[in-house]
């Protein structure tokens, strides 16, 4: 569904990705591991149009997106849920998820969808005609997730949406992400809690300083001496010890 092959790309002058490859299958939930600044936003950002590919392509259903607009690139089906949630705050809920569908043109079935998305998350029905704003940082990183489904994607992309959050709202989260998963919904996860990401997905790549240093299904990488030591703290000795 989704190629990336030698993606380069970066900020003004600056290289960030250094010739990232990678794939996500129809069905599949892929995770993209890495500390800060290793790359994973700025995968995201060239995926959907944000972030001009230097080098390289990205492929979706054989398509290539390297020139698309962000909008042209949400309308063939690719929505992100953005780092820090970024819903806007002033807004009700119900306007957040409507802005999700505004490329589209199916009246009807928008409003189906906005209630179908109110109905799988009650919290946004019960908070429908609440400013955005005034949500927690759980409820607001459920609407934006509610946001982006309602542009009806074939692939979801998500940006860390277990950071910040208590908890208690990182397994609420996570709880939804694997019912999409359960229903068939294709997803690329971007996060820094490895071992979350690795319970959640079907395969993962980990990525440090711009490349891709591992790959496997999650499983494997779980069990990885050099994954575990690095992302998931296991077998970790401390400098004084």
């Amino acid at each position: 569904m989704l190629t990336l092959k030698s993606v380069q790309a970066g900020y003004g002058r600056l290289p960030v990705l250094k010739g990232i490859s990678l794939h996500v299958r129809a069905g599949e939930v892929v995770t993209l591991i890495g500390g800060n600044g290793a790359g994973k936003s700025t995968t995201l950002r060239a995926i959907s149009g944000l972030l001009p590919i230097w080098r390289g392509s990205v492929e979706f259903n054989g398509l290539n997106l390297a020139r698309l607009t962000p909008e042209k690139v949400v309308a063939q089906g690719l929505a992100l849920v953005p780092e820090g949630r970024r819903v806007f705050a002033t807004l009700s809920v119900n306007a957040n998820l409507e802005l999700g569908a505004f490329h589209r043109h199916d009246k009807k079935q928008v409003r189906r969808d906005l209630e179908e998305v109110k109905e799988r998350f009650p919290i946004l029905r019960d908070r429908a005609h609440q400013a955005a704003g005034t949500l927690s940082g759980g409820e607001q990183q459920i609407l934006a997730i509610g946001r982006a489904l309602m542009a009806r994607p074939k692939l979801l992309m998500l940006d860390e949406p277990s950071m910040g959050l208590a908890p208690r709202m990182v397994a609420q989260v996570y709880a939804i992400l694997r019912k999409l998963k359960a229903d068939g919904t294709t997803i690329l996860l971007v996060e820094q809690n490895a071992r979350a990401a690795l319970k959640l997905a079907d395969r993962g790549y980990v990525i440090e300083t711009g490349r891709i240093i591992l790959q496997g299904p999650a499983a494997e990488l779980q069990e990885d001496p050099e994954m575990q030591r690095a992302y998931l703290g296991k077998g970790y000795r401390e400098v004084w010890e």
